[in-house]
């Protein structure tokens, strides 16, 4: 038989030029008044932008401006950049976690980097062994939230942290869950299979739907928001019917001189939207060469030079409708108009059973949820409407949930539409106060 004979590979030459050129991060507190500018230079690679972008969306920075260029070899970024507050950066930890995470300094990569403190959907490091990971994907309804940690709750899982995004028809969601009494990971298969056979049988889709439920299990912890992103992709949300209140503005032309194909992004400005239209590009195999990125006043835009990995620009009118409505459904995902609910409470088991249970015995269904355990101590975000009109929660409804809760849970409420204030000052008060501060206070 005839050898075959290959050329010698060095396995360490793909990541030669990262080697040689780490990335730089450089932080400029003087040329703006209002802002930071990030800098980063660095020998271009797959996904870099969605790497550097991630990274400074996981520390809930806010960026007003961007301008990316990556022809050639190198990768330019310049980002306008400033924290929850509208201050600069000027926390030297913040700075050095910006360039550890980038691999700055030639020290380690992203992916080493341990994600920013507390924004990760994710539990307190002191769980042995980390949790189980489950990925739902099905058809929505009201009271389905209700249902899936009621159903955990009777199997003996706690939920530890958990993300859950409604679009249209469709629920996704990642679920972190460990051994109620050992605090470890399902390793068990006939468990484990115990637990997705009744998690397929809520998920079950309407009679006729032609997509059926899915579940997977997985150790350990993953970006959640990527991973949300990539299940409703898959899952094709994008080709479900639904009218939004404020629809993005997108559109793909050619530029034809440059070779380019460009998408035009105008929608209502919010955190986390540059985060969500790369990460949506970057997932179809799209590549950012420039890109100009500014908000003005309530609203945003996004200017994208891309091209397909070969180099090719987009392929006719089909594709460039798909790349519209892809970028819509992953603006839209994230965008929840009810009301948000804030609670923080000693954390227990069948908690988030509990709580669901309320919502849904009182008209409201749950469009987007995060849960997360930090010391002991669950702290939930929940945004609601009533599940039959998806009318704003009335006062009244605040108010049972408020008895039926307890004392137990601190509870604040944001986005109370005007119809449903109170009209005496007094009780006005019992809507506002600090969901920081009584964090604080469960946590000290």
């Amino acid at each position: 038989m005839a050898k075959s004979h290959w050329p010698y590979f060095d396995p360490e030459y793909e990541n030669l030029s990262q080697r040689i050129n780490p990335p730089r991060v450089s932080f400029d507190n003087t040329t703006c008044s209002d802002c930071t500018l990030v800098k980063v230079d660095s020998a271009n690679k797959p996904g870099i932008l969605l790497e550097v972008v991630q990274v400074l969306t996981d520390m809930d920075l806010i960026i007003s401006k961007a301008y990316i260029s990556s022809d050639g070899g190198w990768f330019m970024d310049v980002f306008h950049v400033t924290n929850q507050m509208g201050q600069k950066l000027t926390d030297t930890k913040t700075m050095e976690y910006i360039e550890k995470a980038l691999g700055a300094r030639g020290t380690t990569c992203a992916t080493e980097v341990r994600t920013w403190p507390g924004k990760q959907a994710g539990v307190a490091e002191s769980i042995d062994g980390g949790p189980t990971a489950i990925e739902l994907v099905g058809s929505d309804r009201p009271g389905l939230l209700s249902e899936i940690s009621a159903i955990l709750a009777s199997l003996d899982c706690n939920v530890v942290a958990a993300e859950v995004w409604t679009h249209r028809t469709r629920i996704a969601c990642v679920v972190y869950v460990t051994d109620s009494t050992t605090s470890r990971p399902l390793d068990d298969p006939a468990r484990l299979a115990a637990v997705e056979e009744q998690l397929r049988n809520v998920l079950k889709g309407r009679d006729g739907d032609r997509r059926s439920a899915r579940t997977n299990f997985s150790l350990g912890f993953m970006h959640t928001d990527r991973r949300l992103h990539q299940m409703m992709f898959a899952d094709r949300d994008y080709e479900e019917e639904g009218e939004e209140e404020e629809a993005p503005l997108v559109s793909v032309d050619t530029c034809g001189e440059r070779g380019y194909s460009v998408v035009n992004v105008r929608c209502k400005d919010r955190p986390k939207l540059l985060f969500d239209t790369v990460c949506t590009l970057t997932d179809m195999h799209y590549v950012v060469f420039h890109a100009s990125i500014v908000s003005q006043g309530p609203h945003a835009l996004q200017e994208y030079y891309i091209r397909h990995k070969d180099g090719c620009i987009l392929d006719g009118d089909s594709e460039k409708q798909r790349v519209i409505k892809c970028l819509e459904a992953a603006i839209q995902r994230r965008v929840s108009n009810g009301l948000t609910l804030e609670m923080c409470a000693s954390d227990r088991v069948g908690l988030l059973s509990d709580v669901t249970r309320v919502f849904r015995e009182n008209g409201l269904s749950v469009t987007r949820a995060g849960v997360t355990t930090i010391g002991g101590k669950a702290m939930n975000v929940f945004y609601v409407r009533y599940a039959s009109t998806g009318e704003p929660v009335d006062t009244k409804t605040i108010e049972a949930l408020r008895r039926e809760i307890g004392n137990a849970m601190l509870l604040n409420v944001k986005n109370l539409p005007a119809s449903a204030k109170p009209s005496d000052s007094n009780a006005d008060a019992k809507f506002r106060f600090s969901f920081g501060s009584f964090f604080e206070r469960f946590l000290a």
